[in-house]
């Protein structure tokens, strides 16, 4: 199968089980990167390699991924299934972007603190931990909801698609929001 694109028919002969296992294997490994990137900020220096303009670039690529996620809905609900098909698979191609600046940033760069202070402060920690908490959670939702549009299971796609907009709407959302709130206290 290698050297050929993904197809309905190829998609199709995936199992349930074996597609759960890959969804949640690709989530799990992902959510393990990021959390030892987190933790252990510089992990993997790379001497020279400047990451500065990077939580700028996140920002960016999580406001077009809301953009794209709300002109998305507003196609489908046009009923213009191609177009939407193509918006859907540019966010989630923006998130996977996201995902891999993301972790390298992470394994570059020094740990920054928040400094606001007074009640911004705590709308800022809440935001923030929202915005963690659900993060996982869009992950593996994105996942089935694409590889379900693709298989050509639409009705699934649409129950879990249901549950994924809102969340990787707010996961994006607050991105820019965290990043406009952190801006000035970036360790660079």
């Amino acid at each position: 199968m290698m050297g050929r694109p993904m197809t309905r028919s190829s998609l199709s002969g995936v199992s349930e089980r074996a597609l759960a296992v890959v969804v949640y294997s690709l989530s799990a490994v992902v959510c393990l990167l990021v959390l030892v990137l987190v933790t252990s900020p510089q992990f993997l220096v790379v001497e020279g390699l400047d990451v500065s303009g990077l939580p700028a670039f996140h920002a960016t690529l999580n406001g077009m991924t809301a953009i794209l996620l709300l002109l998305g809905y507003i196609l489908i609900r046009w009923g213009k299934v191609v177009w939407h098909r193509a918006v859907m698979l540019s966010a989630f191609a923006l998130s996977c972007g996201f995902l891999i600046s993301y972790l390298v940033y992470h394994s570059q760069a020094p740990d920054s603190q928040y400094g606001g202070e007074g009640w911004v402060r705590s709308a800022y920690f809440f935001i923030l931990i929202s915005h963690i908490g659900l993060a996982p959670v869009v992950l593996p939702l994105a996942l089935y909801a694409v590889v379900r549009a693709l298989r050509g299971e639409f009705p699934h796609h649409r129950r879990v698609a249901r549950w994924t907009f809102p969340l990787w709407l707010y996961v994006a959302v607050t991105g820019v929001m965290v990043y406009l709130m952190m801006a000035p206290y970036y360790a660079f």
